[in-house]
């Protein structure tokens, strides 16, 4: 049976750093992956203006297309300050996909991220997602994001532990490719967030595995019948 993939994100590009891979593997699986993004992940910044806000908007919608998924209603939250909101109002935002789109498995952030919006966006998802009775969602994982989940400290935002390597050595052209339309969030080589940076956590992931290249995952909950 196919799964319906929705991916939840804070900002455009977090779907593509993270598991851009594992995207490209659901859909060659003839999954159908859905994605969307909470903020338009620039207005925070100094310089942003409305050109900065469609530059990203069009980037994210050139990654989809390479990637192969496609992106629901996004919503306008503001940027590195979804903390400011209460938790309700991104829990019922995130509802009204779960209700349109009734996803069998769901990504999202780790709350161990540096990141505030990663941690509202993956309290608001497990929040959205809690156990019910019939539940449609059968299984939850959460993400990596280069230069986020790393820059978190254990004892204050707590500890991304994986327990789900996903083979990526495939699929890495084409999340290469897809980071590249993200050019503008891209930095240069030794930063995290530089493509080589972000190849070299999948080879550590991979290698941690017997693999080439990896995406680690960690799954808060499976069901099974």
């Amino acid at each position: 049976m196919n799964e319906v993939v929705l991916v939840v994100v804070a900002h455009f590009d977090d779907e593509t750093i993270s598991m851009g891979g594992t995207i490209v593997k659901h859909v060659s699986n003839d999954d159908k992956v859905f994605a969307i993004s909470m903020t338009d992940g620039v207005s925070a910044r100094d310089s942003a203006d409305k050109s900065a806000k469609a530059d990203r908007k069009t980037s994210s919608v050139s990654a989809s297309q390479e990637l192969g998924f496609e992106w629901g209603d996004c919503y306008n939250f503001n940027d590195n300050a979804m903390d400011s909101y209460p938790l309700i109002e991104v829990v019922k935002a995130i509802e009204k996909a779960k209700i349109k789109y009734k996803p069998s498995l769901v990504y999202t952030h780790s709350a161990a991220d540096l990141n505030i919006d990663h941690r509202v966006v993956a309290n608001a998802v497990l929040t959205a997602f809690r156990p019910q009775p019939d539940e449609i969602c059968k299984e939850l994982r959460l993400f990596e994001v280069a230069s986020a989940t790393d820059y978190g400290c254990p004892s204050i935002t707590g500890l991304f532990s994986p327990n789900l390597f996903i083979n990526i050595a495939e699929q890495w052209s084409y999340k290469e490719s897809a980071l590249k339309k993200y050019d503008t969030e891209m930095r240069k080589y030794p930063h995290i967030r530089s493509i080589e940076g972000i190849k070299n956590l999948a080879k550590h992931r991979g290698n941690q595995v017997g693999y080439e290249l990896a995406e680690a995952f960690e799954v808060v909950r499976k069901l099974e019948v």
